[in-house]
Order: C-alpha cells, then structure tokens, then sequence
C-alpha cells in the first residue's frame, strides 16, 4: 500500500521500523544479539563523507559545513521525540578511533612526529576515554520505591511537599546553616549547598520526595541527584555523581585533540603554524594522504570547538554554582540574571563566592547521601 501511494493505518511505518529493528541481529555464541539501529549510521557514513571531502577542496568545503547542520537537525529530532539514542555516543567513539587511526597510519610515517608524542597522544587518549567510562555510571540516581508503591507524604508539612506533574521544584530564600542530602563537610559546603526556604517535593512520576535541586529526566524517566542536564554524547544524565568525571573527560578531550591536531598541522604544513595552517596550507590538496589528514583536523577542529563550547558553559556554571536545569527553569521564571553575554545565568540561589562554589563542585559525591527523617516518612 505504501509503495502504491495508498492510506496506511497510522503507526504502520513504525511498527514496521520496529520489527526490522528487532530482526536485525548478529549471529553469537549464547544467542543472536539484537544490534542498535543507531549505532550503524557512524560506522559507514563518517568515513565515506571523509573520504568523499578529501577529494576536492569545495567537497570537503560542503560536506563539512553540512554535518554539524544535520546532527543539529537529528537532535532536535529525537529530543522533541522523547527517546534515547547511541548515534552520538557511537559517532563520538568511531570518531575518535578513526581520527587515531588516521594519524598512525597517514601522518606518523612521513617522519616528522616522535616517538614520544605519539605516546603522549595515547595516553591522552586513554585517560579521556577512562574519564568518559566513569561518567557513564550512576549520575545519581534516586532510588526507584518497592514494587512502584506510593511513598506516604501525608506527613510531611504542606509547605515541604509541591506536587509537580513537570518534576520541578520551587527555590527561593538565603543560608542555610546545614547541609542537604547528608554531603561531607567540605569547604564552604553547608552555605552553598542549600539555602533556607529551599523545599524538597514530589515528583509524580517516580512517586518519591527528591532532595533539593533533585530534577527528573524525561528521557531516562528517573530523578536524579543534583541534575545538571542530559548529556546525548553519553547517552546518560549529568548530576551528582558523574559531574566531575563528564568535566574530567571534556578536559581530556580538548587537550588530546588539539595537541592531535597540532602535530597533523606542523606535518602536512612545514613552516606554518599551527593557527595560520588551518585556513592556509597550499600543499594540502597536493596527494591524497595530505587531503585526507587535512579533512580529518578540519572535522576535528570542529568538534573541539563545539565541545570547548560546552566545556566553557560548565566551567562557567560551575563557578556560579549553577546547573542546566536550573539556569533553563530561571530563564523559563525571569528569575535569573544573564551575566558574561548571556553565557551565564546567575540564580542566586546557591551561589556563595568562586572558591566556595569550587570547593562544594569538587567535594560532590563525596559522601554517600543521608536519609533524613522526612525521607523515612
């Protein structure tokens, strides 16, 4: 009927995505395993359209320009969507594989990269990737309640408890003078940390009382601990847990890309640094193996300078004492100051001096979290 241009029954397209998504799995030794559908894209696109940029100059030129638009475009797609996919998880990994091997084998053997710098690349490599396994764990994840029972909140004072069909929760008022969630004493941790007249509340989804800055994630469909954002590059929350290891492995990251692609540059453009090279290197088109390498650091000059963006919004955040899900749901309220052009959105809530804010980021999880009474309630 589809192919006749005749009316399909609504959802017949995606219950037949379903069923091919279901069959297509990879013979094994205790059972076909059943393969993401997402994860395929990376793995046959990314080299072609590499290979296919190397070409010629105003190939690379457009293909280059195009791929940041329709990962955007993909994005938006399955954010609106509600649902959870590996393609960024699985482009971002085969990326960094293919960008490694590339380098071995097309720059390494002109001659011009030392022994040692290819193992400081490796080792940069592998403590990002490290970085990376660690905040895939646990952001943080409230436990879910027995057998999906209703917890009793009648107890609890009504201004304690906010039902919230969204999963947000209300903050206002100054100092606190205890710590919330039962985190380790660091320094200046009690006045950053909560404030008073900061409430816990109900979150009707998972049907339990969350701590302050608590958020739920509408793609994991949990709540999470201090939630600073769902990251697609992970495939996972950000929030107490994992935070410092997703800012370790964005550090990693930028600084093993731009050394990678430092020693590309003073290879395929002698004599030019590494700046003036990017936009200006007259031999890069010359063979094959040069217009390869070239595309490959202008593909990844690209990521890093989208990841140095994000890395810069954090840091930033950080130094404020400010996550995502607060800045989007102050900016949501007006009731955030936008400092730094908008770069940063100030609350006011938690923010207690630079070293104070540092010092609370750098002690999160310290500690494993307290119930208090009214959580045993």
């Amino acid at each position: 009927r589809w192919l006749t241009c005749k009316s399909l029954p609504p959802g017949a397209l995606e219950r037949i995505a379903d069923t091919i998504a279901d069959r297509l799995r990879v013979p094994w030794f205790s059972g076909a395993v059943k393969i993401n559908v997402s994860l395929v894209p990376p793995l046959v696109l990314l080299p072609v359209f590499l290979h296919v940029a190397a070409l010629h100059f105003l190939l690379g030129l457009i293909i280059l320009t195009s791929l940041p638009v329709v990962l955007l475009w993909y994005y938006y797609l399955t954010h609106r969507r509600k649902e959870r996919t590996l393609f960024f998880l699985s482009l971002g990994l085969f990326s960094l594989g293919y960008m490694y091997y590339v380098f071995l084998r097309e720059v390494v053997p002109r001659g011009y990269v030392e022994y040692s710098q290819v193992v400081a690349l490796t080792c940069g490599l592998i403590l990002m990737l490290a970085a990376l396994s660690r905040a895939k764990k646990d952001p943080g994840y409230l436990p879910i309640p027995a057998n999906n029972e209703k917890p009793s909140h009648q107890g609890l004072p009504n201004k304690s408890v906010r039902g919230s069909s969204s999963g947000l929760h209300g903050i206002s008022g100054a100092a606190s003078s205890r710590a919330v969630n039962g985190e380790a004493k660091g320094y200046c941790r009690m006045s950053a940390e909560q404030p008073e007249g900061v409430k816990k509340d109900w979150c009707t989804k998972c049907q339990l009382v969350r701590p302050a800055r608590a958020g739920h994630c509408r793609l994991c469909g949990r709540c999470v601990r201090r939630l600073d954002h769902h990251c697609v590059w992970i495939n996972s929350c950000v929030g107490e847990h994992n935070h410092q290891a997703f800012i370790l492995a964005l550090s990693f990251f930028m600084l093993t890309s731009v050394y990678g692609i430092t020693l590309t540059l003073h290879t395929i453009c002698r004599g030019r640094t590494p700046f003036v090279a990017l936009f200006y290197c007259p031999g890069a088109y010359s063979d094959y193996s040069s217009a390869l390498s070239f595309t490959c650091v202008w593909y990844c000059a690209i990521v890093t300078a989208g990841m140095g963006y994000i890395l810069l919004i954090q840091l930033l955040n950080i130094s404020y004492n400010v996550t995502e899900r607060e800045a989007r749901l102050a900016l949501r309220d007006n009731t955030g100051r936008r400092l730094l052009g908008g770069l940063v959105i100030d609350t006011g809530q938690y923010n207690r001096g630079l070293l104070c804010n540092w010092g609370h980021f750098l002690s999160l999880g310290s500690s494993p979290p307290q119930r208090s009474a009214e959580d045993i309630v």
